[in-house]
């Protein structure tokens, strides 16, 4: 996982704002893609990178979401086979411009769902909505992909933490990965090129194609070790281990879209959902 070099920083804290509903679903323009190797829209945190992004279906008006790893929490690492749902959040972080620069701070209120189960996610609500946050800064998110990423996929990853863009191409995906007591699902494992770092974890993964968000970068097996913490192995269906040093991997976000009612919140019962129970 890659936030270590940036833990000692701490979790960020900030007051909640007061709830509101999302707007109407007709409200919603679509969003224009953003060029794959900016910085535009990423978010640094004080210990991971993260994102601002909008569902498919997204209105101007909903609350603005920011996406990282679930084990960029600010509780600390999520046990195995735990889920957090609707739990009120004081994250906060800093939106940057194309190059890098403090568009100002974003705050979040709620974590709309995060877990290192089966994948390593975290989905906050912003205090503020997107028209806002265009109107105050010009911050246009990033689109979560509704459909899956094709191997061979030229992608890039921009991290707020670290004001850099790696670019690579999507090698394949892995069926089972794990790392220490984690074990997530149809992992994206990365081509040479992406050779992430400590406080990259929760950076997104554009489409150089597309423009939007077919992933969360999340771990790299930092030193050849097997299946230890910073250091994931894939597992074959037949237990067979292969251990990749240097290699990054990242999850699927368009989990999401499977999940989404027609008001767009997050429903683990709909037919179809992909997310952790």
């Amino acid at each position: 996982m890659q936030l270590r070099r940036a833990l000692a920083l701490g979790a960020a804290a900030v007051a909640a704002a007061v709830l509101i509903g999302p707007a109407p679903a007709q409200a919603a323009p679509p969003a224009p893609p953003l060029a794959a190797t900016t910085l535009a829209s990423t978010i640094e945190l004080s210990n991971c990178s993260a994102s601002l992004v909008r569902y498919p279906t997204s209105a101007a008006g909903d609350r603005a979401m920011m996406l990282t790893n679930g084990h960029c929490y600010e509780g600390g690492f999520i046990n195995a086979g735990t889920v957090l749902r609707n739990v009120s959040s004081t994250r906060q972080g800093t939106l940057l411009n194309a190059d890098g620069g403090a568009l100002g701070r974003v705050r979040a209120d709620q974590v709309l769902y995060a877990t290192m189960t089966g994948t390593d996610v975290a989905l906050y609500r912003l205090n503020t909505t997107f028209a806002a946050l265009q109107t105050r800064y010009g911050a246009t998110p990033l689109t979560l992909s509704s459909g899956r990423a094709s191997a061979g996929t030229s992608m890039s990853i921009p991290s707020g933490y670290w004001k850099r863009v790696w670019t690579c191409s999507v090698d394949g995906f892995v069926p089972t990965l794990r790392e220490d007591q984690w074990t997530w699902r149809d992992s994206i494992r990365y081509s040479t090129g992406c050779d992430v770092i400590g406080g990259t974890s929760g950076s997104p993964i554009v489409s150089a194609v597309t423009g939007q968000v077919i992933g969360v970068n999340n771990t790299l097996n930092e030193s050849g070790g097997r299946c230890t913490l910073n250091n994931p192995c894939e597992v074959a269906a037949n237990g067979t281990v292969t251990v990749l040093p240097g290699r990054g991997y990242g999850q699927q976000t368009y989990w999401f879209t499977t999940c989404l009612t027609s008001s767009r919140t997050i429903d683990l019962t709909i037919s179809g959902c992909l997310l952790p129970r």
